[in-house]
């Protein structure tokens, strides 16, 4: 195995993503053109100490920046030791830009554990495939929609697969192996934890990000589900994810189809308590008052609201504004495209 310690630099690119798209609750994904960006020194003129890391964008203020502690580097301290390797390289520099809204829904910790695996692969030159890196970022995401959709790219479909006993030691049973600090020789994991699928998406559909300014902890709100659904509810997802997975890579999209198609029973009904002003936007904004619109739902756990759309966005974001405002809650937008190179490591 090469040295880790040899002179190099090179920046990793991590998307942010939007998970369950309407009626899909755990399946679908797709990154989107907002992304996580560390640059990398090691034993160069811009490495003044042992270790440095710096930090700006959102998060700046409040982010730890100890490798222990930080997520990024914590994800990279595991991927190192289940490969053997117990420390950091000598004389590192980490600088983390972060445009992407902390707890708002577009996948900003599954960019960190993205980028913190691929930091580990990079540092160790240990030269693993994305299938191969996508294990190691579901030992600490045990969601498969966001990370995958961040590392492979574009709109993704996946699943955790059902692993045999014996290739499920060392898998967390908790959300996060890193629930702990890493320490030495933590376990490799299994080969093939999930499946991912790459679907089709159609160049003329645009997403537009509307961002309130508060936070809505995952955690949280996972609480506010059911642990059990009626029959006709959960048809009637699966119904709609059959026909979107097509719909949103047919060229010209049709707006009645997946407007209806993004409808879901199984999460958003829920988070409602949760996000002041969903009903309302989801029930008003429509393509029959919004030329250009073709669905409008919670981005993963909200509270960020996607609207897909082919143009109109100013309009569209503002209308979606304009209940925020009612409630109370201020907001910001931006027009995103999806993006199909996925996380990246190239060098400086």
């Amino acid at each position: 195995m090469p040295a880790v310690d040899a002179a190099r630099s090179f920046r990793i690119s991590a998307p942010c993503s939007s998970a369950n798209i309407g009626p899909g609750f755990d399946v679908l994904g797709m990154s989107l053109s907002l992304y996580l960006t560390l640059d990398v020194w090691i034993n160069t003129p811009e490495t003044k100490e042992a270790f440095e890391m710096t930090y700006s964008g959102e998060g700046a203020k409040d982010v730890p920046l100890t490798p222990e502690h930080n997520l990024i580097t914590k994800t990279a301290l595991y991927v190192l030791s289940a490969n053997g390797i117990n420390q950091l390289p000598r004389n590192l520099k980490i600088h983390v830009h972060n445009p992407i809204p902390l707890g708002r829904g577009l996948g900003s910790s599954g960019a960190a554990v993205v980028a913190g695996v691929l930091l580990g692969d990079a540092l160790g030159q240990l030269n693993m495939d994305k299938n191969r890196l996508l294990d190691y970022c579901l030992m600490i995401e045990r969601h498969p929609d966001n990370v995958a959709a961040a590392l492979m790219g574009g709109f993704v479909a996946s699943y955790l697969r059902e692993l045999d006993p014996e290739d499920t030691d060392g898998v967390p049973a908790s959300e996060s192996l890193l629930d702990i600090v890493p320490s030495p020789n933590m376990p490799q994991p299994p080969n093939g934890i999930a499946h991912c699928l790459q679907l089709s998406w159609a160049e003329p559909i645009k997403c537009i990000a509307i961002i309130p300014k508060f936070e809505v902890a995952t955690a949280k709100a996972r609480a506010v589900l059911p642990t059990h659904y009626e029959r006709h509810d959960v048809i009637y997802n699966f119904q709609r994810l059959a026909v979107l997975t097509t719909a949103l890579g047919q060229n010209p999209p049709d707006a009645d189809l997946i407007y209806n198609a993004v409808q879901d029973r199984v999460h958003q009904p829920y988070r409602k308590t949760l996000i002041p002003g969903l009903p309302e936007i989801l029930s008003t904004i429509t393509p029959n008052k919004y030329d250009g619109l073709l669905g409008i739902f919670l981005s993963g756990a909200g509270p960020t609201i996607l609207a897909l759309a082919t143009h109109n966005f100013e309009a569209i974001a503002e209308a979606a504004q304009a209940v925020f405002k009612a409630n109370n809650i201020d907001s910001s937008y931006q027009v995103l495209t999806v993006v199909h190179d996925g996380a990246t490591c190239k060098a400086l």
